[in-house]
């Protein structure tokens, strides 16, 4: 009996452990969460440096090669002859210019001062012929020429179109009456000037660094001009003229730039 008793008390403790054991509930542990994401800073956005806006303002110098088309209407008070064909074919002119632009948003306004040299600009009418004196001939040589003009233009980057007003002179040579059936010839002078009113359009192109090139057209349309004719070719009478002159000119400039953006409004 003692045995029996003795095998049964660990046998009893182990199913009374089992049983204790049960009465208590499971515990499980709790899910385990993933950590908090890292914050990072979102990548800075690379800029690249805006291109340069192209900016007209500054002083300019250049050089300009073309051609220049003269009619005078020539008339003498006396015998109110007509020397209307007092024009030319169109002769060669070169010089130089020099100017300043000062550019506001896209508009450009500035002054341009030219001077330019004429070849061989010979403006003569045909003889015409006056009854028991001879054939009557007027001719002029227009040495030079130089305008000082306004400039206003609209700039489109790199593109410039611009209009031109002001005033010209021209330093004409020797207005010259000349009785072609006598040969007897008389000059009004040696340095006859005369000046007018300039008008003028064109567009200009900034093709490398600060180089532009330009073509323009230029009307000057200058006062008319008397002389007194002597004696012996057409006695107490004058000629009258009222020249004007048309030009076509291609430029080169090289602007001096103040590095300097357009003034924006």
């Amino acid at each position: 009996m003692k045995k029996l008793l003795l095998v049964s008390a660990p046998a009893l403790l182990l199913l009374s452990g089992n049983a204790n054991a049960a009465d208590f509930p499971v515990y499980q542990s709790a899910p385990v969460s993933p950590p908090p994401p890292v914050y990072a800073p979102p990548h800075e956005p690379v800029y690249s440096a805006p291109a340069p806006i192209f900016c007209w303002t500054g002083f300019y110098i250049g050089g300009n090669v073309g051609g220049a088309w003269i009619q005078g209407n020539v008339t003498d008070n006396l015998g109110d002859l007509n020397f209307s064909n007092g024009s030319n074919n169109g002769a060669l002119i070169g010089g130089g210019q020099l100017g300043f632009n000062y550019q506001i948003n896209n508009i450009v306004i500035g002054g341009e001062w030219d001077f330019d040299w004429v070849a061989n600009n010979n403006s003569a009418t045909n003889g015409i012929l006056v009854p028991s004196v001879g054939s009557i001939q007027v001719s002029a040589n227009d040495a030079w020429i130089s305008t000082f003009a306004a400039r206003f233009g609209i700039a489109f980057d790199r593109w410039l179109i611009f209009g031109k007003a002001g005033v010209g002179w021209v330093g004409a040579n020797n207005f010259t009456v000349t009785n072609l059936t006598t040969g007897v010839s008389v000059s009004g002078s040696n340095n006859n000037g005369n000046s007018g009113w300039l008008v003028g359009a064109g567009v200009e192109w900034t093709f490398a660094g600060n180089w532009s090139a330009k073509v323009e057209y230029d009307y000057l349309g200058l006062s008319s001009r008397t002389f007194a004719s002597p004696g012996f070719i057409l006695p107490g009478d004058t000629f009258t003229t009222n020249p004007n002159i048309q030009m076509v000119k291609l430029g080169i400039n090289y602007r001096f730039g103040l590095d300097v953006p357009p003034i924006r409004y």
